[in-house]
C-alpha cells in the first residue's frame, strides 16, 4: 500500500518529476527567511518587501487553487509567505504607529 501511495504521488502530474513540484518546495525558502526574520527587531523591517511577500502569498494562494492539476504543495507555501508577511506588517505597524503612544503614556505617568 506504502509503494502504491509513493507510485501515485511520483507519478503524480505535480510530482517531483516535475517543475510544478521543486518550484514552490524551494519556494518555502522565502517563508523561512522570513520566519528567521522574526527575531530581527521591527526597525528593520521593510514595508515594501514585506507587502510583496503577502501580495504574491495570496495571488498565487488563489491561482494554485483554480489550475490543473491542484498543486497543494503551490498553495502551501504561498500561504505561509501570505501569513509570514501579514505578522511581519503587523510588527512594523505596531513599532511605527503605536509604540510611541505607549511611550508618551509611560512618560505622563512617571
Amino acid at each position: 500500500m506504502a509503494s502504491s501511495k509513493l507510485q501515485a504521488f511520483w507519478n503524480h502530474p505535480a510530482g517531483p518529476k516535475t517543475i510544478h513540484f521543486w518550484a514552490p518546495t524551494f519556494k518555502w525558502g522565502i517563508s523561512i527567511a522570513n520566519i528567521a526574520d522574526f527575531a530581527k527587531p521591527p526597525e528593520k523591517i521593510s514595508y515594501p518587501q514585506q507587502v510583496a511577500v503577502t501580495a504574491t502569498g495570496i495571488i498565487w494562494s488563489r491561482y494554485s487553487m483554480v489550475i490543473t492539476p491542484k498543486n497543494w504543495n503551490l498553495f502551501a507555501v504561498n500561504v505561509a509567505m501570505a501569513g509570514t508577511g501579514l505578522y511581519q506588517l503587523s510588527r512594523k505597524i505596531s513599532q511605527d504607529y503605536f509604540s510611541d503612544e505607549k511611550e508618551a503614556a509611560g512618560s505622563l505617568e512617571g
